[in-house]
């Protein structure tokens, strides 16, 4: 019955759009074994020292043995620039590619025409920023990701870097590393978090749970969103409702930025809305480095106008070598970690899975993991 309502989906849309891609894809669907290509970063000597360590190429999100039983070929690399690359080569005839955000295998127009066979573009945790969401749109790919997979492990990570900057943490543990004791060289800008402002870009399921996690720090909590929280979670954090952005971030001793980048997100926060933050602002952003002006950002913590910036997203990923936020003063930078600790590798693992047994089936897929369907991005995406 799922397989008969896309096929009819895809024909009302090749009568509407007068175009033969989205019908093709849809119905090239057939029963069979299936080229499945996953793009995962190499734990190398790191893999022997956990057998849950499933988000590597070695652990191979523990699907090798399952796929492998049913007739399906599983390529794994984490492989995935430049014209002679692993992945490369694998384009023309997969049919199903698994990406994550903390390795991204950037999905481009030119890949998608390339990949004649291409059916199912899953992300395994959340964000499907690297995939042109546009051309899959267009060329009647489904895109899907793990919804709520790693939100705990992502508002649990922020936390955490709110209380690192706030607290100045990271040049106290570089005293100990290098034997040095000045506590002078901390304390002048260590504060408490109760009774500062914070304010979250985006309240969605991340902002939500942060929300709450802030909560017991007596802090004056504040969101913007496009859309209103539920009352009742709205007086549990008594967070405030801000419709305004601009408005909103003047007020803010610390700005948590928690929203999906899009076009109209893309470069949001650039030398001037900077300027209008208040001095001496504190920014955790885990959501997407190209929501920030990388230069901007650099600038403003050499001027000492954001006092602190943590994050482990950049643009592009893997950050250069050269990368302005490597060595800006008053950062605690880390690579794309905060989404992929164990317990969210199993998560989003088994959340892979479970959506791979509903495309052999035919079936759908759970509602709120889909970024592009038939056509239609998500409304976080549009």
């Amino acid at each position: 019955m799922a397989m008969k309502q896309v096929a009819s989906s895809a024909i009302k849309a090749l009568a509407n759009s007068g175009s033969s891609s989205v019908l093709t894809r849809q119905l090239h669907a057939s029963p069979g074994s299936k080229k499945i290509v996953g793009v995962f970063y190499k734990a190398n000597e790191y893999y022997a020292k956990n057998p849950n360590f499933v988000g590597c190429v070695e652990g191979a999100l523990g699907l090798r043995q399952w796929l492998e039983s049913k007739g399906h070929q599983y390529i794994v690399t984490d492989d995935k620039e430049g014209p002679d690359c692993e992945l490369e080569k694998h384009i023309p005839d997969l049919h199903v590619l698994i990406t994550t955000p903390f390795h991204p295998a950037y999905v481009t127009a030119e890949r998608i025409k390339k990949a004649k066979n291409l059916q199912l573009l899953l992300t395994a945790g959340i964000g499907s920023d690297h995939i042109d969401l546009k051309a899959a749109a267009e060329a009647g790919l489904t895109v899907a990701e793990v919804t709520g997979s790693n939100v705990v492990s992502v508002a649990e990570d922020e936390l955490m870097r709110i209380l690192i900057l706030v607290r100045n943490f990271l040049p106290g543990h570089h005293q100990v590393i290098t034997g040095d004791w000045n506590v002078a060289g901390i304390a002048y800008r260590a504060y408490d978090l109760e009774g500062k402002t914070v304010g979250t870009i985006g309240a969605g399921r991340i902002g939500k749970l942060l929300l709450q996690r802030l909560k017991p720090f007596n802090c004056n909590l504040l969101y913007h969103d496009r859309i209103k929280m539920d009352p009742e979670l709205e007086k549990q954090t008594g967070a405030k409702f801000e419709e305004d952005l601009d408005a909103m971030l003047p007020k803010c001793d610390i700005i948590v930025i928690n929203m999906p980048l899009t076009e109209k997100t893309r470069g949001m926060f650039n030398k001037d809305r900077i300027a209008k933050l208040k001095k001496g602002v504190l920014i955790v952003n885990n959501a997407r480095g190209a929501i920030i002006d990388t230069q901007a950002v650099a600038d403003a913590c050499s001027s000492g106008h954001i006092a602190g910036y943590s994050g482990d997203v950049w643009n592009p990923q893997p950050a250069p070598k050269d990368h302005p936020w490597r060595y800006m003063p008053n950062q605690a930078m880390t690579p794309h970690i905060s989404g992929t600790t164990i317990d969210g590798q199993l998560r989003y693992a088994a959340g892979v899975k479970d959506m791979l047994e509903r495309y052999f089936k035919g079936e759908e897929f759970p509602a709120q993991n889909y970024i592009v369907k038939e056509g239609e991005l998500a409304p976080q995406y549009r």
